[in-house]
C-alpha cells in the first residue's frame, strides 16, 4: 500500500525527492504520515481538499481488500 501512495504522490508533485512517508501499523489499522515540499502542499491537498480526499478514498479501498483500516495524514 505504501508503494501505491508513493506512486500517486510522485505524479502530483514537482519535487518527488522531498516526499517522505512514515507507516505506523497497529493491530488492524495502518496510518501513513505524508510529508511533501512546502511548495507542493497545495498540489497534494487540492482545491477544497478534493485531491487529499480522493487519495484517502483510494487508500481506504486498498486497505479494505486486506481487511485493514487505513488513514493518511498530510503533515507540514
Amino acid at each position: 500500500m505504501k508503494e501505491l501512495l508513493t506512486y500517486i504522490v510522485k505524479n502530483l508533485v514537482n519535487d518527488p525527492d522531498a516526499i517522505t512517508i512514515t507507516e505506523t501499523e497497529q493491530d488492524d489499522s495502518v496510518v501513513y504520515e505524508l510529508r511533501v515540499a512546502p511548495e507542493d502542499m497545495g498540489r497534494v491537498i487540492g482545491r477544497h481538499g478534493r485531491i487529499a480526499k480522493e487519495i484517502r478514498t483510494l487508500m481506504k479501498a486498498t486497505g479494505n481488500r486486506e481487511n485493514k483500516k487505513v488513514s493518511v495524514e498530510i503533515l507540514d
